[in-house]
């Protein structure tokens, strides 16, 4: 049986934000509106310019010893895994999950997310698939290109490192990072972000040290909405050349190097994984034909 309230784990919920001002109040609100009510909120502000800052202060105030701001010294832009790291190192939770300040959670999320927790004590991590959400425009054209973006890996506990053999060996993905609720104490193990990898890729950094050392129960629900729009981090990425999914790209080989290094570093011997992780080095490296 559940927890009774009393005794439930507080979540430590990340949002990091970088401007965004048009969104960052949707995001908190989903957050204000979950079902489950033991949770902090750390709104992470990485040298925002727009407004952003002061919306996010204004909810500090608001909800005062449940909500709070941090920001970089100086308000200085850090990146993704910096921000997401002062998160964490602020972070008072059992629990932590992260949030971008465009995207939205379902009031449900934490509810299901830390039952299942509760259910599964080995599990040190839960994710499942994430909603790419067009629909947030109101147009029913929009509304009908929503879909859940998948896992492609079977329901269940899954042990390490057996989900990074199949993400390197392909087609299992990592999660959307405000999909994922962890144990707070297990992310020791794997150090956190990467912070020389401020935006692209640096969630799958992070996701293949967990995936190395941590057990994950992934489930078939989505509980998150990943908004799709013309401003957000991984558009820009596309518009500049940054990512493709048709050819290489230097981002593309750096995540590769970094993945071997990475497994030197920590003295993994796996044979299946060296083959996936040499296989992943040639595909940074030549054309892709267009599926």
């Amino acid at each position: 049986m559940p927890a009774p309230p009393a005794a439930r784990p507080l979540v430590s919920a990340i949002i990091i934000f970088l401007d965004g001002r048009r969104f960052l109040g949707e995001a908190i609100e989903s957050v204000l509106a979950q079902h489950y009510p033991e949770w902090e909120l750390l709104l992470v502000d990485d040298g925002s310019t727009d407004g952003a800052s002061e919306i996010a202060r204004s909810y500090a105030a608001a909800h005062p010893g449940r909500i709070r701001h941090l920001e970089h010294e100086g308000h200085r832009n850090r990146g993704m895994s910096a921000s997401r790291n002062l998160g964490l190192r602020e972070a008072r939770g059992e629990l932590v999950a992260f949030l971008d300040g465009d995207d939205v959670w379902l009031p449900s999320k934490l509810e299901r997310q830390v039952a299942l927790m509760e259910t599964y004590p080995e599990a040190q991590m839960t994710f499942g698939p994430t909603r790419l959400w067009y629909g947030w425009t109101g147009r029913p054209d929009d509304a009908a290109r929503d879909v859940d973006r998948e896992i492609f890996a079977p329901p269940g506990l899954h042990r390490p490192p057996e989900m990074l053999r199949r993400y390197l060996a392909g087609p299992t993905r990592t999660p959307a990072t405000c999909s994922v609720l962890l144990r707070r104490a297990a992310l020791a193990a794997t150090g956190g972000f990467e912070e020389r990898f401020t935006g692209l890729y640096e969630d799958q950094v992070f996701f293949v040290k967990t995936y190395l050392k941590l057990a994950c129960y992934v489930t078939a629900d989505a509980h998150d909405l990943y908004r799709q729009h013309e401003a957000s981090h991984m558009a820009d990425a596309v518009r500049t050349g940054r990512y493709s999914d048709r050819r290489p790209t230097r981002a593309q080989l750096d995540l590769a190097l970094w993945c071997a290094r990475y497994l030197l570093r920590e003295g993994v011997t796996d044979p299946a994984l060296w083959r996936a992780v040499v296989s992943q080095l040639w595909a940074a490296v030549r054309p892709r034909r267009r599926r």
